[in-house]
């Protein structure tokens, strides 16, 4: 993390920048985390209108295209003192807003996987090859019994996940493992609905490659599937191979 800031009088002023900021060309508040000058992590809540703050939206995305996204930008900007937040210092403030974030991942990814299917279902009912539906046949029962199969599984997985939230039990170690392995059961539901489709899975008449390009950020943003494994690996043995 290198956004920083440095005291001065009854301010401190604000250097550094943040990418892929959803609502960022329009929010009117933000809040930051940066480093103060012993090192520390700390939340600061920035202003839209503070000098030195802008806002530059990113374009030419081919996912997630309906968010608008951009920076955070700080130029010397200067921050009361009374807007640093109080009752966290460190990792655990980000943390704890990522390990929300990745909890409902977890169930949103769940949820594109399950539309896939549905789509994939109803067509496979309708259209009709050498005088019966497709459905009949082997290869398409054979995707739509495994989408099936394995999103009961990640139903099941976040369900437990979320029993153990309500409980104060979960580690952030078993929200990585959900929301990977949501991100990745929603990708290969994707590929494979769209299969059953053929053609017709690749146009705007059905949702399938809205949901396919949009898990491509989903998989990446809160932490990457790479990253999600090794979070993963460390819980199972104890070792960290982030070095």
């Amino acid at each position: 993390m290198v956004t920083h800031f440095r005291e001065q009088g009854d301010n401190v002023v604000l250097n550094g920048a943040k990418m892929w900021i959803s609502n960022a060309p329009f929010a009117q508040v933000a809040v930051v985390w940066a480093r103060d000058e012993q090192g520390e992590i700390r939340g600061l809540i920035v202003e839209r209108g503070m000098e030195g703050f802008t806002t530059p939206e990113t374009h030419g995305k081919w996912s997630l295209r309906a968010s608008a996204t951009g920076e955070l930008v700080f130029d010397n900007v200067r921050v009361p003192k009374e807007n640093i937040l109080p009752g966290v210092r460190g990792m655990k403030g980000p943390l704890s807003c990522l390990n929300k974030a990745r909890f409902g991942i977890a169930w949103g990814t769940v949820g594109a996987a399950m539309d896939c299917y549905d789509t994939a279902l109803r067509y496979s009912l309708q259209r009709v090859q050498f005088d019966r539906p497709i459905g009949g046949f082997q290869l398409q029962q054979k995707k739509l019994a495994e989408m099936l199969t394995e999103i009961t599984k990640a139903q099941l997985l976040n369900w437990r996940l979320a029993v153990l939230m309500d409980a104060g039990k979960a580690t952030p170690a078993q929200i990585s493992m959900a929301k990977r392995n949501g991100c990745q059961t929603a990708q290969q539901a994707a590929r494979e609905a769209r299969q059953v489709l053929g053609g017709m899975g690749i146009t705007g008449e059905y949702s399938i490659m809205r949901h396919m390009m949009n898990l491509e950020s989903v998989v990446t943003y809160e932490g990457t599937h790479d990253i999600h494994l090794l979070i993963t690996g460390l819980d199972i043995t104890g070792l960290n191979a982030f070095k």
